[in-house]
């Protein structure tokens, strides 16, 4: 298995993303998703925050106000697949709670992963289960996102069908 570890980008290729932002129409949103994405981790951590800021002469309160602000961003270590659970009424009405308890127990999280914002990642970085409160797709509901695909009408025999074929790496990540 490979080793995942916190250590930031290079401070060449963080210079190099600046540059290519630099200047141009929302350059601090281009160079945090840039930046997030090389980072083995997909996240932002504080020690890179702040030297995007000093780098891009951008106050740190700046910078760390959009990352804050856009959930599309991490600032905590992420894992290599991502199970995203929709929390939104027609789901839960339909199930998605079940689910959500069913993928954290198949992957050994004991933490209780629930709400519209919350996300834990498994400790070997294999996986981040977290929830949404709507996907908009509520007709084919519950939905469940794995590694950007989103599934319809989930449940749980189908659920463990696509944990098993991640887990195996059998599936496409996106």
């Amino acid at each position: 298995m490979e080793t995942l570890t916190h250590t930031p980008l290079p401070g060449d290729i963080l210079d190099e993303i600046i540059e290519k932002h630099r200047g141009k129409p929302g350059m601090l949103l281009t160079a945090l998703e840039e930046v997030q994405e090389k980072n083995p981790l997909k996240y932002l951590s504080g020690e890179t925050l702040a030297e995007i800021s000093k780098k891009m002469n951008i106050p740190y309160t700046q910078v760390y106000s959009v990352a804050t602000f856009y959930s599309y961003f991490n600032l905590k270590p992420q894992g290599k697949h991502t199970v995203v659970v929709c929390r939104g009424t027609a789901c839960h009405t339909k199930g998605s709670k079940g689910l959500l308890d069913n993928v954290t127990t198949l992957l050994g999280i004991r933490s209780s992963v629930d709400g519209a914002d919350s996300s834990y990642t498994t400790s070997d970085h294999l996986f981040t289960v977290r929830t949404v409160a709507c996907f908009g797709q509520c007709a084919q509901s519950p939905v469940v996102e794995v590694d950007g695909v989103i599934h319809s009408n989930v449940n749980t025999q189908k659920l463990l069908k696509i944990m098993t074929q991640v887990k195996n790496g059998k599936t496409k990540k996106k």
